[in-house]
C-alpha cells in the first residue's frame, strides 16, 4: 500500500500469477471520529483460452441456399471481439446478403457462386492480453449448376416467432433478426404501442440490428423485427424487459449538529427489483452496532433527536439487488462551536458610485450562526428592504452612494457565543472624460492635436493611454503625449484613423475617441483643363423582355477628350437610391444596347469620363419594367449542420430581390441521409435563410439540396451538397492510457484511439488533462491546477513538458469533437524521477574570529528529490588576489550551519557551495568572508641577527625572524648614498621614465585637489567600484558585513625615497614631508575622511576560476619589483 494513501498496489509481474490476488476487495478507512467503507472492488485475471482443436468438412451447397458459418469462440474474460478474415487477413465484405450476428457467426441469407472459397476463418481478438486467436479455416464450395427456386423469408435468428430478453438500465439495448430468403430480405423494426427513442435509436448491421442507448424502463415492451421481400413477409416479436442495478434517488449526506439539535440521513435508492436497504456504523451492521439512545432507524431514514457529542459516528448506507449494490457513507459530526468569523477585520472596500458593493462576512459555527449588519458605532441591524443579505454572510449594497461610506459591523450569533468584525465601505467618484478628443481632417505634411481631459476622485490615481484603431500608438517620434493631448507631426496617410483616450484607475475605466482624416493639399487648378459635363437626353427604344437600347448626347469635354462613357442603373423596386454598374462603351458612342433581367423596374444614368476624372452623373432616364420569368440560380451557400444532438440546420444565401426574377420568391428544401435508401422529403418556406430538421439520428450524414421557385416557376435542379446532424458528446474514453516518463521534466502518453462511431461528431483531437497530485519529498496542501494539452487529429500520442522532478503525477486523456469533451479515461499515476536541485536559497558568513569562519545557508528552495549531501569548497585569497589551494569539503544533508577551524588570520576566502541529490549537483552559491585581526594581542615582527656576506656581483643576507607566522620580507639596499634595486635597469628604459613621470605629474594633480577640497571641508572622491571577480555569482560583500565591498589600485606606490622602507604590511610610512598621500587617504593603509567615511581600497585584480596553486594572473608592480625581495 502506497505511504500516505490508501492505494493497494498489487505488481503481478513480480508478485506472483493473476490468479493469486483474484477476489473481492474493500477498503476500510479509520480514526477517532469513525470508520468509513469503500465499495467493493472485484478483481478477476483476464484469460484467452486456446481454441479447440476441431476438424472441419467442407462445405457444398447450390447456388441460392442460406448458409451459416459458425464461430464459437473459447469463452475468455472479457468476452473476445469476433470478426472475419480470409488467408491475407483482409476482412471479408459483408452486406444485406452476407453479415456477422452478435453471436459472431456468418450468415448468408443465399449463397452465390463468389462465395466459393476456402479460406474462411473466424478471429477472437482477446483485447486485454492483447492476443488473437484463429479458428480452422472453413471451405465453401458453391455450386452453380442451376439456381435454387425463389422462397420467402424464413428467420436464422432469434428461431420461432417470439423472444425475450433482459437489459439493465443504462446499458445498450442490442436487438438482432437475421432472415434467409431469395432475394435477399430486407429488415425492418418497430415497437408495439409506442415509438423507437428518435435521439437513442441507432441501426447497425445493415439495419439488422436495433440499438438502444442509455436504456431505462420506459424501453420496456414489444420490439416486432419485420422480414421481408418479394415473395412473402414474416415477423418476430421481442419482449425487452429492463431490469436497474440500483440508484440513488437520494444519498445520504453529511450532518453537521451541534448537541442538543435534531437531524435525519435519508437514504432512498430505486431499482428493477426494489433495492434492499440495510445501515451500518463505522463499517459494522448497526444491529450489532453499539446503540445509540438518539438515532431511530425508521426504513429509509435515521431520525436523530437530542444528539449528544457521543453520538459522532460515519454510517453506510447499503442498497443491493441481484444486478448490483451501491453503498454510501455520510459523517454525523457533532460540534460545538460558538461563532467565528473568517473575514480578515478592518479590510478596506473601494467603490465607484452607484456601483454596487458587497461586503464579505465569511463564517463558521455549531449551532449554525445568525448574521446581523450593523452601519456606524451605534447603528440599528440593516433591513433587507435597502440591503441583500445573502446566506455566506455577504452584505450587498446593490447601488452604493456617497453616504454609504463609513464603518460595517458584521456579528454572528449562537447560543454559545457572539462573533463580530469591522469592515471600511468607500466610495468614490467616478472617472470621467470632460474634454473629448473632436473629429479632425487635416492635410498631408500638417499637424493636429487630439485633447483628453479627465476629471477623476481626488484619491485615485488615473492613468491616461492613448491608442490608435485600439492598439499602440506606432514608435514615432512625431507622436507626443503630454498630460491632456496627442500632438502628431508631419502627418502621413498612414496616421489616419480611430485615436482613442483610455482613462484607468484601480477601480474604473472610461474611453472616448475622434477619427482622424488625412487629405491631400488643395491642388492649384488647371485654368484650362476639367472634368466633362454630364451627358443629357437620355432615351430609351427599342423595347425588349430582356433588352433595351439607351442613347444619349455627351456634354461639353472641357478640352479633355472623353474616353469613355459608364452606365448605371438603379432598380426602384427592389433596391430604391442604390445604383449599380451595368456597362462601359467608348467615348465616341452614344448609344448602347443594354442586357436586362426579368421582373426589375430599370432606370439609367451615364458618366462621362476623360483624362481628368469623372462627370457629375446625368439626369435619369426614364423608367422600364421588365416581365417576370423563374429564377435562373439557386442560393448558394448551402450548408447542413446541427445545432442539436437530433437536428439538422439547413442554412443558405438567399437570392436577392434583383435575382429573383418574379414576384413569390419561395425555397424547395429537401433532404435525405446519405447512407440509406430513403426518398426525398421536401418542404417549401418562405424567402428564409434557414430551415431546421427536427428528429434526426445524432451524426448522420445527409444529402442537401435547395432549389429556389417563383410565381412562375422553378430554377435549374440545384447541386446536391453533403451535411450532417448534430453531434453530441463522445460516449466512450480513450483506452489503454500508458505513460512512458522521458526524463524529470518530460513524459509521452500513449493511448487507443476511440471508434469513429463512438465518437457521434467530427473528430477534432484528444485532450490530455494532467496535475500535480503532490511532490515526493514534501507534502502539499495547495489547490491542485490542471493542465490541460490538446492533440489536433487523430494523434495516439503527446509529449507532456515542464513538469516538475521527483513529483507524483496524474493524468487522464479524453477524446473531442465539434460538441465538446468526452469522458476521461480513468487516471493514470506516474513519478517523475529526481533532478539536480537548484542553488542553496542563501549563504552567509556570520561570527568571523581570528582563525575561524561560521557559515550559514538556507536548504535549495528546489530540491528537486532527496538531498544527500552539501558540497563546500573554499580556497584563500592573498593580498595580491591569487587564490590558494582549494579545499573540498562534504556536509550532511540535515545540516544549515557549518563552523571551519583553523583558518588563517586576516585572510580573505572564498566559499563554494551547491548541494546534490541521486541525480547530481546542483546550482553552486559563492560568497567571500575574511577572518579578523586580533588587534590586542597583536605581535609585531622582529628581525634579529641580521648579517651579510658580499661577493663581486652577490651578497648573501641571513636574519632570524621572530613572529607567530611566516610573512613577507624585503629586503632594501643603497651603493654611494643612493637607493639602488636588483632591477635597477628597468629604471634605465625610456619607457619606464615617461610613465614615472606620467604618474608624479598625476599625483600632484591629486595634491592639489585635495588641498582644496580638504579646506572646503569635501570628501575625496573614491575609486570607482569594480568587480574583483570574474565568477558573475559572486556579488560584493557590504559593509555592515564586516567587509569591504570594493577593492581599491593596491599597486600605486610611489616611489620611495633615499633610506625609506616598504613593511611587509604594504603600507607607506609617513615622510617628514606635509604633503605625503598618506594625509589624505590615498595610501593603502585603510583611512578616513573628515566625515568619518573609509577612502583605503583594496586592489581591483580579477581572480581566475577557483583552481589549485597559487599561480598569479597579474604581473607584480614594476615599483614593488625595483625596491624589494619578497
Amino acid at each position: 500500500m502506497n505511504p500516505g494513501s490508501g492505494t493497494l498496489i498489487i505488481n503481478i509481474m513480480s508478485e506472483g500469477k493473476a490468479e493469486t490476488y483474484e477476489g473481492v476487495y474493500q477498503c476500510t478507512a479509520r480514526n477517532e471520529r469513525g470508520a468509513a467503507i469503500s465499495n467493493n472492488i472485484v478483481v478477476r485475471p483476464s484469460r484467452s483460452p486456446l481454441w479447440t482443436k476441431e476438424k472441419l468438412e467442407p462445405i457444398i451447397l447450390q447456388n441460392g441456399q442460406h448458409l451459416v458459418l459458425s464461430c464459437r469462440p473459447p469463452i475468455g474474460l472479457p468476452p473476445p471481439i469476433i470478426f472475419w478474415m480470409d488467408n491475407s487477413f483482409q476482412r471479408l465484405p459483408q452486406s444485406e446478403r452476407v453479415s456477422q450476428g452478435l453471436n459472431g457467426d456468418l450468415y448468408f441469407s443465399n449463397v452465390l457462386p463468389e462465395d466459393t472459397r476456402e479460406d474462411y476463418i473466424c478471429y477472437a481478438r482477446f483485447n486485454h492480453t492483447q492476443t488473437i486467436q484463429q479458428k480452422q479455416p472453413i471451405s465453401v464450395k458453391v455450386i452453380s449448376a442451376k439456381p435454387s427456386r425463389e422462397r420467402p423469408p424464413t428467420f436464422l435468428t432469434p428461431e420461432g416467432n417470439s423472444s425475450n430478453k433482459e437489459e439493465l438500465r443504462g446499458n445498450v439495448l442490442s436487438l438482432e433478426c437475421i432472415a434467409e430468403g431469395l432475394p435477399t430480405p430486407i429488415i425492418h423494426w418497430i415497437k408495439e404501442d409506442g415509438t423507437l427513442p428518435i435521439n437513442r435509436t441507432f441501426y447497425k448491421n445493415f439495419r439488422k440490428t436495433l440499438q438502444i442507448i442509455h436504456v431505462s424502463e420506459a424501453d420496456s415492451g414489444k420490439y416486432q423485427c419485420i422480414a421481408k421481400n418479394a415473395l412473402g413477409v414474416i415477423h418476430h416479436t421481442i419482449s425487452v424487459t429492463v431490469k436497474a442495478a440500483p440508484y440513488w434517488i437520494v444519498a445520504p449526506r453529511n450532518l453537521v449538529l451541534s448537541p442538543g439539535e435534531d437531524g435525519s440521513l435519508i437514504c432512498r435508492p430505486n431499482g428493477n427489483p426494489k433495492p434492499k436497504i440495510s445501515w451500518l456504523t463505522n463499517g459494522v451492521p448497526i444491529e450489532i452496532a453499539p446503540d445509540d439512545p438518539s438515532r431511530k432507524i425508521d426504513g429509509d431514514t435515521i431520525i436523530f433527536s437530542n444528539v449528544q457529542e457521543r453520538s459522532s459516528a460515519v454510517y453506510q448506507c447499503n442498497a443491493s439487488n441481484e444486478y448490483g449494490y451501491l453503498l454510501a457513507n455520510a459523517f454525523v459530526n457533532v460540534l460545538a462551536e460558538p461563532p467565528r468569523i473568517l473575514t480578515s477585520a478592518d479590510t478596506l472596500y473601494q467603490v465607484i458610485a452607484n456601483r454596487p458593493a458587497l461586503l464579505d462576512c465569511a463564517f463558521f459555527g455549531s449551532p449554525l450562526p445568525t448574521i446581523e449588519w450593523f452601519k456606524g458605532a451605534k447603528g440599528s441591524a440593516l433591513r433587507e428592504d435597502i440591503y441583500v443579505l445573502h446566506e455566506n454572510g455577504t452584505l450587498e449594497i446593490p447601488v452604493a452612494q456617497k453616504d454609504s461610506t463609513g464603518t460595517y459591523t458584521c456579528v454572528a450569533r449562537n447560543k454559545l457565543g457572539v462573533a463580530k468584525n469591522e469592515v471600511q465601505l468607500e466610495i468614490k467618484d467616478p472617472t470621467r472624460i470632460i474634454k473629448q478628443p473632436e473629429y479632425a481632417v487635416v492635410q498631408r505634411g500638417g499637424t493636429v492635436s487630439f485633447e483628453c481631459k479627465v476629471k477623476h476622485d481626488h484619491t485615485l490615481i488615473p492613468t491616461v493611454m492613448w491608442l490608435k484603431d485600439n492598439g499602440e500608438l506606432p514608435d514615432d517620434g512625431r507622436f507626443t503625449v503630454d498630460k491632456d493631448h496627442l500632438v502628431v507631426a508631419d502627418v502621413g496617410d498612414d496616421d489616419g484613423g480611430t485615436y482613442t483616450c483610455v482613462a484607468n484607475t484601480s477601480l474604473d475605466s472610461v474611453s472616448a475617441s475622434a477619427v482622424l482624416s488625412v487629405v491631400a493639399p488643395t491642388p492649384t487648378p488647371a485654368p484650362i483643363y476639367d472634368v466633362p459635363n454630364p451627358p443629357f437626353d437620355l432615351e430609351l427604344t427599342n423595347h425588349l423582355d430582356k433588352s433595351v437600347q439607351l442613347s444619349w448626347t455627351p456634354g461639353d469635354d472641357n478640352n479633355s477628350p472623353i474616353t469613355k462613357f459608364i452606365i448605371e442603373y438603379e432598380d426602384s423596386m427592389h433596391e430604391a437610391g442604390l445604383w449599380h454598374h451595368q456597362t462601359e462603351v467608348s467615348g465616341i458612342q452614344t448609344t448602347a444596347q443594354l442586357n436586362l433581367s426579368p421582373f426589375v423596374n430599370y432606370s439609367f444614368r451615364v458618366v462621362a469620363v476623360n483624362s481628368i476624372g469623372r462627370s457629375v452623373p446625368s439626369q435619369v432616364s426614364e423608367h422600364y419594367l421588365t416581365k417576370a420569368a423563374e429564377p435562373d440560380k439557386n442560393p448558394t451557400t448551402v450548408e447542413g449542420l446541427g445545432s442539436e444532438p437530433d437536428n439538422l440546420v439547413i442554412t443558405w444565401k438567399p437570392l436577392n430581390g434583383f435575382e429573383s426574377n418574379g414576384p413569390g420568391l419561395q425555397y424547395k428544401v429537401s433532404w435525405r441521409q446519405k447512407d440509406g435508401d430513403d426518398e426525398w422529403t421536401s418542404v417549401v418556406v418562405a424567402n428564409v435563410s434557414k430551415y431546421i430538421v427536427s428528429g434526426t439520428p445524432t451524426f448522420v450524414p445527409y444529402l442537401i439540396k435547395v432549389q429556389a421557385l417563383n410565381d412562375v416557376g422553378f430554377a435549374p435542379e440545384p447541386a446536391v451538397v453533403t451535411g450532417h446532424s448534430g453531434e453530441d458528446l463522445p460516449m466512450v474514453a480513450p483506452g489503454n492510457v500508458h505513460v512512458n516518463v522521458v526524463n524529470s521534466t518530460l513524459a509521452e502518453v500513449h493511448w487507443d484511439p476511440v471508434p469513429l462511431k463512438s465518437i457521434r461528431g467530427h473528430l477534432q483531437g484528444y485532450r490530455i488533462y494532467y496535475w500535480k497530485a503532490q511532490n515526493l519529498s514534501k507534502r502539499s496542501k495547495r489547490h491542485i491546477e490542471k493542465k490541460i494539452l490538446t492533440f489536433q487529429g487523430s494523434k495516439t500520442h503527446g509529449m507532456l513538458p515542464g513538469l516538475e522532478p521527483f513529483s507524483h503525477y496524474r493524468v487522464n486523456v479524453r477524446v473531442v469533437n465539434g460538441k465538446g469533451e468526452g469522458p476521461a479515461s480513468p487516471d493514470k499515476v506516474f513519478n517523475t524521477p529526481e533532478g539536480v536541485p537548484s542553488a542553496p536559497s542563501s549563504l552567509k558568513i556570520v561570527n568571523p574570529t581570528l582563525d575561524s569562519l561560521t557559515l550559514e545557508w538556507e536548504p535549495p528552495g528546489h530540491p528537486n528529490g532527496i538531498l544527500t549531501e552539501y558540497t563546500l569548497k573554499y580556497q584563500p585569497i592573498n593580498s595580491t588576489h591569487e587564490l590558494g589551494p582549494l579545499v573540498d569539503l562534504k556536509i550532511p544533508a540535515n545540516k544549515t550551519r557549518w563552523t571551519l577551524k583553523n583558518l588563517n588570520f586576516s585572510t580573505r576566502y572564498k566559499f563554494y557551495f551547491y548541494a546534490q541529490t541521486a541525480a547530481g549537483s546542483g546550482s553552486q552559491i559563492t560568497e567571500e568572508g575574511v577572518t579578523t585581526v586580533d588587534e590586542v594581542q597583536a605581535v609585531k615582527p622582529r628581525v634579529r641577527n641580521l648579517t651579510a656576506t658580499a661577493a663581486e656581483t652577490s651578497a648573501n643576507i641571513s636574519w632570524k625572524y621572530e613572529r607567530p607566522e611566516h610573512g613577507n620580507f624585503y629586503v632594501e639596499y643603497s651603493v654611494a648614498g643612493t637607493m639602488a634595486s636588483r632591477q635597477v635597469d628597468i629604471a634605465t628604459q625610456g619607457w619606464f621614465i615617461g610613465l614615472m613621470c606620467a604618474v608624479a605629474l598625476l599625483i600632484l594633480i591629486l595634491l592639489i585637489v585635495c588641498f582644496i577640497r580638504r579646506n572646503k571641508g569635501g570628501k575625496y572622491p573614491v575609486k570607482e567600484k569594480e568587480d574583483a571577480h570574474a565568477d558573475p555569482e559572486i556579488q560584493p560583500m557590504k559593509e555592515d558585513d564586516g567587509t569591504f565591498g570594493e577593492y581599491s589600485d593596491a599597486e600605486d606606490h610611489k616611489p620611495l625615497k633615499k633610506g625609506s622602507r616598504t613593511p611587509s604590511d604594504r603600507t607607506v610610512k609617513k615622510e617628514d614631508s606635509d604633503d605625503s598621500l598618506v594625509d589624505y587617504g590615498e595610501g593603502v593603509n585603510g583611512q578616513f575622511n573628515e566625515d568619518g567615511s573609509f577612502i583605503g581600497q583594496y586592489s581591483g585584480k580579477k581572480e581566475k576560476e577557483p583552481a589549485e596553486g597559487n599561480e598569479s594572473s597579474e604581473a607584480p608592480s614594476p615599483v614593488n619589483a625595483m625596491n624589494s625581495f619578497v
